[in-house]
């Protein structure tokens, strides 16, 4: 049995550090890579996101959306480096999580690449501002 590669949408050379979790990180000066459970509190990491080079949220469950928050946070202040989705994600959600700044994906089912293409390219267009740099069709109207 083969382990599943994590989907990336990154150009970047992939972070294989093990990501420890949110309470060992606080006592732990060399982790580069930290896992977020939901209802955890995302912004614990905000004064750390410059050394940080990976940052999973975990999806328990497809109806738990605190990770959609959590993602848009990190992005929000400035978080760069890889932001992976992990657990129950499905090719449904992909151009979702992606728009709220996630890059890389671990579902726990493996994904069809001509789906996961098919959903991030389905909507050329999108109607709001997220944590992606798309420009909404109405600011378009306006140039």
């Amino acid at each position: 049995m083969t382990e599943q590669v994590p989907l990336r949408l990154r150009e970047d050379e992939a972070c294989m550090e093990p990501a420890v979790t949110l309470e060992a990180f606080g006592g732990q000066t060399n982790a580069v890579a930290v896992r977020i459970e939901p209802g955890e509190d995302t912004r614990e990491l905000l004064p750390h996101l410059d050394r940080l080079r990976r940052i999973d949220i975990a999806f328990p469950a497809f109806t738990d959306g605190r990770g959609y928050s959590a993602a848009r946070i990190l992005r929000e202040a400035g978080f760069t480096g890889e932001l992976r989705a992990v657990g129950d994600v499905l090719v449904d959600q992909i151009a979702y999580m992606r728009r709220c700044g996630f890059d890389a994906f671990d579902p726990d089912a493996s994904l069809d690449p001509d789906d996961v293409e098919a959903a991030l390219n389905r909507f050329p267009q999108v109607y709001q501002s997220a944590a992606d740099a798309r420009t909404p069709i109405w600011s378009l109207r306006h140039q």
